[in-house]
Parts: structure tokens; sequence; C-alpha cells
């Protein structure tokens, strides 16, 4: 005869068993919450590095092409840099014309040096007259 079940069926366990599987459902429960909170961490993880990785692609494609701006300090020094070959060009036009900036310690300055090298060269010319002389006698012995 089969068994007909309603509110008021019993059922007949031993309370070991029934608090086994009370704490079978609870470890269960919450090994099943520990391992879905992994993944929304992990997942919400990769989305911030996606987004970190995407920007920095971004700025190392843009940022050589100049796309992004540059730093004051680059903008400072392209500046100088153009402002110099400016008074290069000046400069280079001015000595090739013949009229360089020439002030009278330059003057000086010149002069000291057309004086010093005289003064070696004839300094040589003494040497090279003596080392001759000396390799004439010893010919000559």
């Amino acid at each position: 005869m089969p068994t007909k079940l309603n509110e008021n069926t019993e059922v007949a366990l031993p309370l070991r068993n029934l608090i086994s599987m009370v704490a079978a459902a609870s470890v269960a429960t919450w090994a099943y919450f520990g391992i879905i909170e992994r993944l929304n961490q992990i997942e919400t993880n990769y989305h911030m590095m996606s987004a970190d990785v995407e920007q920095n692609t971004e700025f190392r494609i843009k940022w050589p092409r100049g796309e992004m701006g540059s730093l004051p300090a680059d903008s400072e020094q392209f500046m100088l840099i153009e402002h110099l070959s400016g008074e290069l060009e000046k400069l280079t036009a001015e000595i090739q014309t013949g009229k360089a900036p020439f002030d009278q310690q330059q003057k000086l300055t010149l002069d000291f040096y057309e004086k010093r090298i005289a003064n070696l060269e004839e300094q040589i010319e003494k040497l090279k007259d003596a080392q001759m002389e000396m390799t004439h006698k010893k010919l000559v012995q």
C-alpha cells in the first residue's frame, strides 16, 4: 500500500544524522558563497586591469607623437634649442661675411696667442738648428 505524505507525516531520523545534514548544508552554502565572492573579486580586478592596460596603450602610442601634450621642461628645452639655433645661424652668417663680433678682450687674447705662437716657432727653429749642428758634428768626427 503506497504511503501518502502530508504535513502530519512523521519521519524517524537519528539526531546525529539531522545535525550532520544541517552542518553539511551550512558548509556547502558557505563554500558556494566564498567561491562566488572570489570570482567577483577576480572579475573586478580583471576589469580594472584591462582599463589600465587600455589607457597605458593609448598613452604609449600618443605620447611620443605629441598628441597628449608634453612636459613643461620639454617645452622649455625646445624653446631654448630654437633660440640657440637662431643665434648660431646669425653668428655663422656674420662669420661668413667677415662681420663677426669682435671686442677688445678678444683682440688682446688673439694678440697674446699670436705672440706666443711666434715665440714657440722661434724656439722650435733654434732646437732644430741645434740638433742639426750636433748631427753634423757627429758626422764630421
